[in-house]
């Protein structure tokens, strides 16, 4: 038994904990959880907790139903709204087969995969995201009209405002469950807030971002309010994007760092750069893998749908942060085109295998947008070699279809049932008769 196995044995039995979730993700991103009396846990480490993985979607066919989860003991913590009287663990779990094998199913696994790759050739990953959300009105709900639960704006301070309120219990909640937070303030429109979560390599930070999207929404439920990840829940409004700084590291030094270099790029930088944006329009549909994220992509309110690059231009999908002279470790690049509510296993893979791809390949990097892109005409944008992210989720599945790059990376069954579901949602969200259409059609027509 290692250390840390014994730590978590240790802490079960001293604080009397009750419960032990363990935890793991499907395929298009959801949560899933089964709780574990103490006295199961030393045998799930040893060998795992069966369950009939056909029952959930996209896990594997009913003729090859059974499934393990291993939980991952580094993974431990108390839930905090559980409180003491309650004390509930949880652990994200590894899945296998009954003979050992990773499941294909696993989107942890999909991630760590990548993460390996990267690792072979001496890199490590690590991630820095901007986490959008809205709080909305919970009696507006009930009542089919959504309304923003305040009506503050961009970097507001309201005195004793309850966004402040929520903001603070969430940040406390984050902090009591070993997940760091580097800022956190009220959004651009009336509801919207974001929380930054401070780096940490890729596999840990989307734990993080999993655990972050249930702590808001138990944060909400305690105050009454209701959370939303959706990417663009009002259309007069910003949409919630996961704007995200990411660098390679090798050893103690960032690979993203060269003195010499414009912007203090180095060449494997820029080499990662073009290798996200050559693949950066068959990965949309992982990246925004909802009906709705088309709308915030191209609704305006400054969402990036140009494939483009820019030292500190927000209106380019790829931006250089302004980078601090000489401090090479902060050295990093940002992608700006992630919904809040995607698999965040399955985008930071992709977003890796994609750099990757271009380190190997030697990709060239485009010329840099310098100029403000939401202000260019289509025509100028065509001139200037500046392609567009797809405009629709049907069409970013036909561009993820035919993506090499993609297949590779999530594994054959990752990649067909992703492609099955979205499809599936596509045709029910083009069978819809909505709302616009009868205000403009029903009565003319």
């Amino acid at each position: 038994m290692d250390k840390q196995t014994d730590f978590v044995l240790r802490t079960i039995e001293d604080r009397g904990v009750r419960f032990v979730r363990l935890w793991f993700t499907d395929v298009v991103g959801s949560l899933k959880s089964v709780a574990v009396s103490p006295a199961e846990i030393e045998g799930a480490f040893e060998e795992g907790i069966g369950f009939d993985g056909s029952s959930i979607q996209g896990f594997t066919r009913v003729s090859e139903s059974d499934m393990l989860a291993f939980p991952d003991p580094s993974t431990f913590q108390l839930l905090p709204w559980r409180g003491e009287k309650d004390p509930t663990g949880r652990m994200f779990c590894d899945l296998t087969t009954p003979d050992g094998q990773p499941a294909a199913s696993d989107s942890r696994n999909v991630l760590r995969r990548t993460m390996a790759q990267a690792a072979e050739r001496g890199f490590s990953f690590y991630v820095h995201p901007e986490c959008e959300f809205y709080l909305l009105d919970r009696e507006s709900l009930q009542e089919g009209r959504p309304q923003p639960a305040d009506h503050a704006g961009y970097f507001d301070n309201e005195p004793g405002g309850s966004a402040n309120d929520f903001r603070r219990r969430a940040v406390t909640m984050l902090e009591e469950l070993g997940i760091s937070v580097e800022f956190s303030h009220h959004e651009v429109g009336p509801g919207q807030n974001e929380i930054d979560l401070r780096y940490a390599d890729a596999l840990t930070m989307a734990d993080n971002i999993q655990t972050f999207r249930t702590v808001v929404k138990e944060v909400g439920i305690e105050q009454g309010v209701h959370a939303t990840f959706m990417p663009k829940p009002f259309p007069d409004q910003p949409g919630s994007g996961m704007h995200t700084h990411f660098s390679l590291f090798e050893g103690d030094d960032n690979a993203f760092y060269d003195p010499a270099g414009q912007y203090e790029l180095s060449h494997t930088a820029r080499r990662f750069m073009a290798g996200v944006l050559h693949h950066a329009a068959e990965i949309t549909a992982v990246t925004n893998q909802f009906v709705n994220s088309y709308k915030r992509l191209w609704g305006g309110d400054e969402a990036p749908s140009s494939i483009a690059w820019g030292h500190n231009n927000r209106s380019a999908l790829l931006r250089v942060p302004l980078y601090k002279p000489g401090k090479g470790q902060s050295t990093r690049i940002e992608y700006r085109g992630i919904d809040s509510a995607a698999n965040p296993y399955l985008v930071f893979a992709l977003l890796l295998a994609a750099g990757l791809k271009g380190i190997e390949e030697d990709y060239e990097l485009p010329d840099e947008a310098e100029d403000n892109i939401w202000e260019l005409s289509d025509q100028e944008r065509r001139a200037l070699g500046i392609r567009s992210l797809p405009g629709s989720l049907e069409q970013a599945l036909e561009l993820m279809e035919g993506s090499e790059l993609v297949a590779d990376t999530l594994g054959e069954q990752v990649f067909n049932y992703f492609l099955l579901n979205k499809r599936q949602e596509w045709r029910e969200y083009r069978a819809q008769v909505t709302d616009y259409e009868l205000r403009h059609s029903l009565n003319r027509l």
